[in-house]
């Protein structure tokens, strides 16, 4: 079965330069489009596509509120990738912390496209560790506060738990946190199910954000 994405920008140009990158892939297939976020809701229940990839930014409803909508009321809802224009957009952060599964610049080459819906659809987060430590940098502090503290100590995570995280936090895919760890890549799996539960975040993302904002890892 083919992943189905879809596309979702004011742009009809940038909606027309995706749907050609992707359709030029066997395994993708473009099931629809919208130009604002305010359509995202009844076209991803009428279509269940599998990744939606989003303008952070459009005239009625952003990709932030759009996200946080999809993940709200839609049952089992698709991956999403926010497109943005610069990476250390602060709505590129709040779509992040909102629940997307992480974010694509428009000047992506058409490879780095295609990886992106693949990963996010094979459940993986599309993290870039440096823009997500230069968005933390800049917007975390604001939205960290003593309750994402509380929520960190409460989490108790294990020291091997903690070493995972961290190095969630740069960007190790599990078969990487393995190989550093000395430990087999399922046992790493088990690992992150675990801090995610623990820190009640949605995915890999998440639990990042909120390692940066409780100060657990620093962003600098």
């Amino acid at each position: 079965m083919p992943i189905t994405v879809l596309l979702v920008d004011d742009e009809p140009l940038v909606r027309a330069g995706l749907r050609a990158v992707l359709e030029a892939q066997p395994d993708i297939e473009v099931v629809g489009e919208a130009a604002d976020g305010a359509a995202v809701i009844p076209l991803v229940r009428q279509l269940r596509p599998d990744v939606v990839a989003m303008d952070v930014r459009m005239p009625l409803m952003d990709g932030i509120e759009a996200t946080r909508a999809v993940l709200r009321t839609v049952p089992d809802p698709p991956k999403i990738v926010v497109v943005t224009t610069f990476e250390n957009d602060e709505y590129v952060y709040g779509a992040l912390r909102a629940g997307a599964d992480g974010f694509l610049l428009k000047r992506a080459r058409p490879a780095e496209i295609v990886h992106a819906v693949r990963l996010v659809a094979a459940g993986d987060s599309l993290l870039f560790p440096s823009a997500l430590r230069e968005l933390a940098a800049r917007y975390g502090e604001e939205h960290g506060n003593a309750a994402a503290r509380t929520a960190m100590e409460r989490a108790a995570l294990t020291e091997r738990e903690q070493q995972v995280l961290r190095l969630m936090a740069r960007g190790l895919s599990n078969a990487e946190i393995a190989t550093r760890l000395v430990v087999g890549t399922e046992t790493v799996k088990s690992h992150v199910s675990s801090v995610l539960t623990k820190l009640g975040t949605r995915d890999r993302t998440q639990a990042v954000i909120a390692a940066y904002e409780s100060g657990f890892v620093a962003p600098g």
